[in-house]
């Protein structure tokens, strides 16, 4: 992996990584924990989406695996279940290539790779943590599918940090998200300079620190809206439905699906 690429061969995988393949003309990614085996734990749509109402969520249909003709003789067939799934590699990439997500990388190269979705400042919990908590999450769910406030990519960072944005009325953890809505964000709040500036490259400056500052601002490992969540107590909340308050300064988890 490299500063332009997080490109890898299977061969270096190991179980615990956090991994991803661009869908969709890489619009989006699909995001999944590897298991080992083979196999990699991740969080689809499974009919359950709550989507943006727009044109996007035509676009965004990226979330899960490999739809062929033919079956595949090791993976379980999709029924609609709660949305987290089992699948093996190639069904997950289904035909694209594979990618690691970065933990604990530095600002710099944090803003250097454009792109969100593809690394983050927050820290990874141990390998076999991460492994746990997929390996939970498969039997008991990660609560309604959402494009941008609870992905396939919001599944795999909190399998490996644990940590989970509490307030559902913001964007969730996942960067990919906020790059596609940063970018017009950017776009729009640079537009007042046309009124005291014509210079063409002050206003693209100006887009490019703010979609950046966005960025950073929003990523998980920066975010002060996030606690520390065991697995447990948060499949426990979402089975029940007691998903109050599990700190008094922040507000409550969402509602489970109905």
């Amino acid at each position: 992996m490299g500063l332009l690429s997080n490109r890898i061969e299977r061969s270096s995988l190991k179980p615990g990584d956090h991994i991803y393949s661009w869908r969709t003309a890489y619009i989006y990614a699909h995001h999944g924990i590897y298991v080992g085996d083979n196999k990699v734990i991740h969080f689809t749509r499974r009919g359950q989406e709550v989507g943006t109402g727009t044109v996007l969520d035509a676009l965004l249909v990226s979330s899960g695996p490999n739809r062929s003709l033919v079956p595949c003789p090791t993976c379980v067939p999709a029924g609609q279940g709660h949305g987290v799934v089992s699948s093996c590699l190639d069904c997950f990439l289904a035909g694209g290539i594979l990618y690691r997500f970065e933990y604990s990388v530095s600002p710099a190269l944090f803003l250097a790779k454009a792109r969100g979705g593809t690394c983050t400042l927050a820290v990874s919990d141990p390998d076999d943590v991460v492994v746990h908590r997929a390996k939970y999450l498969l039997d008991n769910g990660f609560g309604c599918y959402n494009v941008f406030k609870n992905n396939c990519e919001d599944f795999a960072i909190y399998c490996k940090t644990g940590l989970l944005v509490l307030d559902h009325s913001t964007m969730g953890q996942s960067g990919q998200a906020v790059s596609i809505i940063g970018g017009p964000l950017a776009a729009v709040l640079s537009t007042p300079l046309r009124l005291v500036t014509t210079n063409v490259y002050g206003m693209v400056a100006t887009a490019i620190g703010v979609y950046c500052a966005s960025r950073y601002a929003a990523d998980i490992g920066m975010r002060r809206d996030v606690v520390k969540v065991p697995v447990e107590e948060l499949t426990r909340r979402l089975a029940t439905g007691t998903l109050q308050v599990l700190e008094p300064s922040l507000p409550p988890l969402p509602a489970p699906c109905s």
